[in-house]
């Protein structure tokens, strides 16, 4: 958005130095001035304009002239991106925004701004907007004014407007010489792959990155969750608090009960492991731990000859060594463990060894980046118990010589962590 923005605002600088009808220099502040006061021409109208034949004007300053449209009038792709951040940052489902008019936003005071929109699924809503999406929207009107003073009275006040390089059977058609101003839904995959390429998204296989317009409403919750909001007051954010207590909460048979049960017992079972103290050992603790605390053993499910796999390195995970990656504590059972690396601070099948001192340092320090990011309460309700686990339970009981030693070795960057892009402190 910024880009588009500031290459807008570049043109209309531009228009501005234009100095009226009768000077037609081939020249940007011309370009820009002519297309400002006549609309946004076709090349052959603006040669036309200018007085230099249409050939000349393409091969010499037409790249030049496009460019400049393109910054006064935004297109489908620009159109296509704005709206999935929008969705982004509101929480409302692509259907939701891709019809919105103008009309359809109401302010309630100097920072509030309520937008009513209809969901296929269940009808009209109304949804009191963030900030981010506040200032999103402010800009994205700012840059769609030029284009709105060329559309169709009946079109002008949509919402997601834009320049079509062609004609629409639907879309009344404009002068000659002009392109149209069309307000036909930017969606689709033409729209999406050229947002992809413009803006160069790649996936990590090197591949072209398709968004997916279905996700939005996810990427919202993810961020929230990132907040320090759990996500979890609704299992489906589509549902009403009734259907949700009628389908998941109320037990009507058996089955649904043991269910219930069981959904309680695994939650009172996770208290209970993570209350329960970190396996913290020196090398000398270390070979002698299966005889010297077989209850360990016992709960960990390993024998002698596991045990020494696990503390020789062969089960080594980032930050710790784990004594069964597939016991299903944190994801699916049977397959590797998904959790981040702060999660195994409280697992109880995590065991801390000197060998893991620098990788728990870098931790410490991703922690110290991260409190500096986040509101205390933010920070206390995502990274808070693995903090405290961290500084109080796991790192005093290492020598201090060890911790000198692997402090040498942190940098404090994000490049140290294996962590998702959203994850980052940059």
């Amino acid at each position: 958005m910024g880009q588009l923005l500031t290459a807008h605002r570049e043109a209309l600088a531009l228009a501005g130095l234009g100095t009226d009808d009768t000077d037609r220099g081939v020249n940007q502040q011309n370009f820009a001035w002519l297309l400002l006061h006549r609309g946004p021409l076709k090349i052959a109208a603006a040669a036309a304009e200018l007085g230099v034949k249409v050939d000349a004007f393409r091969d010499g300053v037409g790249a030049e002239f496009i460019a400049v449209r393109a910054a006064l009038f935004p297109d489908v792709a620009a159109v296509y991106g704005l709206r999935v951040l929008l969705g982004v940052y509101s929480g409302v489902v692509s259907d939701g925004i891709r019809d919105l008019g103008l009309g359809d936003f109401t302010w309630a005071g100097d920072r509030t701004l309520l937008m009513d929109y209809v969901k296929k699924r269940r009808g009209p809503e109304s949804v009191n907007l963030p900030s981010r999406a506040i200032r999103l929207l402010e800009r994205w009107l700012e840059l769609s004014e030029p284009l709105r003073r060329f559309a169709p009275a009946d079109r002008a006040d949509h919402v997601w407007i834009h320049l079509s390089n062609e004609h629409s059977p639907d879309q009344p058609r404009n002068r000659l010489g002009v392109l149209s101003p069309i307000t036909s839904p930017a969606s689709g995959k033409k729209a999406r792959d050229l947002m992809s390429r413009d803006l160069g998204l790649m996936t990590d296989a090197g591949e072209p990155l398709k968004v997916h317009a279905g996700r939005i409403r996810t990427t919202y919750n993810n961020m929230l969750a990132r907040k320090g909001w759990s996500g979890r007051t609704k299992i489906d954010p589509n549902h009403t608090t009734g259907v949700e207590g009628s389908h998941y909460v109320s037990t009507t048979t058996p089955a649904q009960a043991e269910a219930v049960e069981t959904i309680i017992e695994d939650a009172q079972g996770d208290i209970l492991r993570r209350a329960r103290p970190a396996i913290v050992l020196d090398d000398d603790e270390a070979a002698a731990f299966a005889a010297s605390r077989p209850e360990e053993l016992a709960r960990m499910g390993l024998d002698e000859g596991a045990m020494a796999e696990l503390l020789g390195g062969e089960m080594d995970v980032f930050t710790a060594a784990c004594s069964n990656q597939l016991a299903g504590l944190h994801g699916p059972k049977g397959r590797p463990c998904p959790a981040r690396p702060w999660v195994c601070l409280l697992c109880p099948l995590s065991v801390f060894l000197p060998r893991h001192a620098a990788n728990l340092l870098r931790l410490k320090a991703y922690f110290a980046r991260q409190s500096r990011r986040m509101t205390v309460d933010q920070f206390l309700a995502v990274f808070g118990p693995y903090a405290d686990r961290l500084d109080h339970d796991i790192l005093p009981r290492f020598e201090p010589a060890v911790l000198e030693a692997a402090s040498m070795e942190v940098a404090g960057d994000d490049a140290e962590l294996p962590l998702r892009p959203e994850e980052g402190t940059a």
